[in-house]
């Protein structure tokens, strides 16, 4: 699929899942999103710029580390995220968050800005990671740090039958790029690619608990990558799908109905020459 193609799927896509993306994931993507943080190296007054940001999960914890005399600058292409995050900082009374719809591979932003840049579990959805590292680096001065956070192997990850089962039913690849960086290494050569420099990979192993499977469902399949896809589909075909990716994660239920899912992700960390 061509690039630009893709950056519109996934634009509506994640318009389509605003409304389910935060309630769904927040508890599960909370350790990937701590490690992140913490490699980011966030200080009281530094100056922000957030890729991805989605609906503002790790953005109002940018705000409060940095504190009222830091900034944040916020982009995503979905327009309906962005909503979400708007509306979130404007009744917490954050007034020195900004936000904008911009892709991440060509960012409208001067050369030298910030002091970090932070893409959390975004980078795996674009088309050109490349270069989307390379605008983050361009966008902060030298000595800063960029950070961002994916999702690791198909193999360790246990809800990523999901795809294949959306797929077989839609006419191209509902996300060909999703784990094209997650192993070991790969992330890093993106990372050197884009001129960084004392780069440093982390990989954790975490465990994605889900109450039911109303729970699991409404994560993957309406709050996640397939969301646009399902609009395609009736609601006989929803509830196919639905009953056989619970099917591919059958061995994660417990027999009070919960789920537990096996998830990897991959954080990697460099300095601005």
């Amino acid at each position: 699929m061509e690039p630009q193609l893709q950056r519109r799927v996934q634009r509506y896509g994640w318009d389509a899942a605003a409304r389910d993306y935060q309630e769904s994931w927040q508890s599960q993507l909370a350790p990937a999103q701590d490690t992140c943080l913490n490699l980011a190296g966030l200080k009281p007054g530094m100056s922000v710029l957030e890729t991805a940001c989605g609906t503002g999960m790790v953005t109002r914890r940018i705000i409060e580390q940095v504190g009222p005399q830091g900034r944040v600058f916020a982009t995503d292409i979905s327009g309906e995220m962005l909503v979400e995050l708007v509306d979130t900082c404007k009744a917490a009374g954050h007034d020195n968050v900004s936000t904008a719809r911009m892709g991440a591979e060509k960012l409208d932003v001067d050369d030298n800005t910030f002091d970090v840049a932070v893409c959390a579990l975004g980078l795996m959805y674009m088309p050109e990671p490349r270069a989307a590292l390379s605008e983050m680096a361009r966008a902060v001065h030298s000595g800063g740090r960029v950070v961002a956070t994916i999702w690791g192997e198909r193999r360790n990850c246990g809800w990523a039958d999901i795809f294949p089962i959306v797929d077989a039913r839609v006419a191209s690849e509902v996300c060909p790029m999703f784990f094209g960086s997650g192993a070991p290494g790969l992330l890093v050569a993106d990372f050197t690619a884009a001129g960084l420099t004392d780069i440093r990979e982390t990989r954790q192993r975490e465990t994605l608990k889900f109450n039911d499977a109303r729970a699991l469902i409404r994560a993957v399949v309406h709050g996640g990558p397939v969301a646009l896809a399902i609009k395609r589909f009736s609601d006989e075909t929803l509830a196919e799908v639905s009953d056989e990716f619970l099917s591919s994660v059958s061995g994660c239920r417990h027999q009070d109905g919960s789920y537990a899912v096996p998830g990897e992700f991959v954080t990697v960390a460099g300095t601005v020459a």
